[in-house]
């Protein structure tokens, strides 16, 4: 499917090949490492990391060998990711914590048929437990959030491209381009917020304009933002872009009790 299903007067590739200059660099640190993980919604992983950018997988009776790719977003917290040969459309993004043991999936579906006027993408989202599920993890355990209502940042994702972000409620976050290719466009999507750790937050969106979709984990003691984008292109294929960003908060709005955003 082309990805101009949309209203937009622009495409994914006008800024998808500038939002990885600042990104973190990967890392081998699990290469010849395995991870089982056990997921709350009852899907179990086991994860042998063979290359920095190769996985042998198994999940639910499934195997396969893969592309992954491992960054450490935090002491002791690492952003993997990997895509499926034989599922192009689906991509699994585990954020772990090998000390507290905790961990948070996330499933990125782009939907095929008729979605109607919703985003194309779905993110299913579910918190677990690296290594054996019967020992409880330590620390906090991942979480949907609020933390993020009111904030008002930008995210430089290279010396020529710049978004303003605004999270408006637990459903919804509005971007706008300061500098870049898009610079002036502006839109409101959905988006989902979890809290991995103190000044730790996954985020993801689903765009409504364009089959578009990110997942990015947010490191406020760094200000940093490290993620990708799972995007249908201008060649009607899949593309898992790498992006990160330098944060820089702006403000934040504080509602009064009886006002506050759903």
């Amino acid at each position: 499917m082309p990805q101009q299903e949309g209203t937009t007067n622009y495409k994914y590739e006008d800024y998808a090949s500038e939002v990885a200059a600042y990104r973190l660099p990967p890392t081998d640190a699990l290469v010849n490492q395995t991870l089982q993980m056990t997921l709350d919604s009852g899907k179990a992983f086991e994860l042998h990391f063979v290359e920095p950018n190769k996985v042998v997988w198994k999940s639910d009776g499934e195997t396969g060998t893969d592309w992954c790719e491992v960054i450490e977003v935090a002491p002791n917290t690492y952003f993997i990711d990997m895509t499926f040969v034989q599922k192009p459309r689906e991509s699994q993004t585990v954020i772990v914590n090998v000390q507290t043991r905790q961990v948070l999936g996330i499933r990125t579906i782009m939907r095929e048929g008729d979605v109607g006027r919703e985003p194309r993408a779905v993110h299913e989202f579910s918190p677990g437990v690296l290594g054996d599920p019967t020992v409880p993890p330590t620390g906090r355990k991942p979480a949907p959030t609020r933390d993020l209502i009111g904030l008002r940042g930008l995210y430089d994702y290279s010396p020529t491209q710049c978004f303003e972000h605004i999270y408006l409620n637990s459903e919804r976050y509005a971007w706008h381009c300061i500098v870049g290719p898009l610079r002036g466009q502006a839109d409101v999507d959905m988006a989902t917020v979890y809290k991995f750790d103190d000044n730790q937050y996954v985020f993801a969106f689903r765009e409504f304009g364009l089959p578009v979709s990110t997942v990015f984990f947010y490191n406020w003691d760094q200000m940093r933002s490290t993620g990708k984008f799972f995007a249908i292109g201008e060649d009607g294929n899949i593309h898992n872009t790498p992006a990160g960003a330098i944060i820089r908060k702006l403000s934040v709005a504080f509602y009064p009790p009886d006002r506050q955003p759903i």
